[in-house]
C-alpha cells in the first residue's frame, strides 16, 4: 500500500492518512482531518488517552467500541476496495498523526 488513504463512514470523509514510515506491522501516517472529522474525534481521542495495563481489555473495549459502531471504512487510492476498520484493518489517531495495521 502506497500513497494516500481516507478514512470515511459511508460518502463522508473522516480524514486523509499519509504514510510516511513503516514501523512492522504498522504504517505511521501524518493524519489530515476532512469534513466528518469532527463528528468522531472525541471518540478517537478517547482512545488515544488510554494508557497502562488494561489486562482483560475492558478498557479498550470501551474505548473502542463506538468507533467500531460507527461503520468506518478505511480506502487506499491505489485499491479499489474499502477495508472495514476492526475486521481487516485498525486506524488509531492521535492529534495529526495515525498508525494503520492491516
Amino acid at each position: 500500500m502506497n500513497g494516500t488513504w481516507w478514512l470515511t463512514q459511508g460518502d463522508t470523509r473522516i480524514g486523509e492518512l499519509r504514510p510516511y514510515a513503516i514501523d512492522q506491522p504498522t504504517y505511521l501516517c501524518h493524519f489530515i482531518p476532512g469534513p466528518g472529522w469532527e463528528g468522531v474525534r472525541a471518540l478517537f481521542e478517547s482512545w488515544a488517552t488510554l494508557h497502562g495495563p488494561d489486562p482483560d481489555g475492558s478498557r479498550t473495549a470501551q474505548a473502542i467500541k463506538p468507533i467500531m459502531d460507527l461503520g468506518l471504512t478505511l480506502l487506499a487510492e491505489d485499491e479499489g476496495r474499502p477495508m472495514a476498520l476492526f475486521k481487516e484493518c485498525i486506524v488509531r489517531i492521535d492529534g495529526d498523526t495515525a498508525r494503520v495495521r492491516c
